[in-house]
């Protein structure tokens, strides 16, 4: 199952680059992509998002992200655990990465939920999280495979 961040990205970039006129209609091309979501989840998600609709010549009304779509992707990473990474150390084959205060234990299940390969395991304080990795993985794979559920994680690498 997704994850809301992954959720809430491929809402804004469905309506970024496709004109959609309805919830039904954006609740499809979601499926399609993956992500199984009820019409009341979705209609949280526009609402969290600010998405307004706006006339459309040819489809009566459309949905639009709201003007600064950067700000509003923002925002969605201060809303939840992975918003929450400060930065990520490497040695060896282990990796730590700092946290806000209270956030090491909701990122480290967000990792272990995706179980990736390359990570053996997970060991949360309040403000740490102690990655396990496999020999052989380099610190760039883990970064790329935590970058997909992590978004700016290759930015807070030291």
């Amino acid at each position: 199952m997704k994850i809301k961040a992954q959720r809430l990205a491929a809402i804004q970039n469905i309506i970024s680059s496709q004109k959609v006129s309805s919830q039904e209609e954006l609740l499809l091309i979601l499926e399609k992509d993956g992500f199984m979501t009820t019409q009341a989840t979705l209609s949280r998600d526009l609402k969290f998002l600010k998405v307004a609709k706006i006339p459309h010549p040819d489809k009566g009304y459309v949905y639009e992200l709201p003007s600064g779509g950067s700000k509003a992707h923002e925002e969605i990473q201060d809303d939840f655990p992975i918003g929450g990474v400060e930065s990520i150390d490497f040695t060896g084959s282990l990796a730590v990465v700092k946290t806000r205060p209270g956030f090491a234990g909701g990122i480290a299940s967000i990792i272990d939920s995706h179980d990736p390969y390359e990570i053996l395991g997970t060991i949360a304080g309040d403000d740490t999280i102690l990655l396990i990795i496999r020999e052989g993985v380099s610190k760039g794979h883990i970064l790329e495979i935590l970058s997909m559920f992590i978004p700016g994680l290759k930015d807070k690498a030291i």
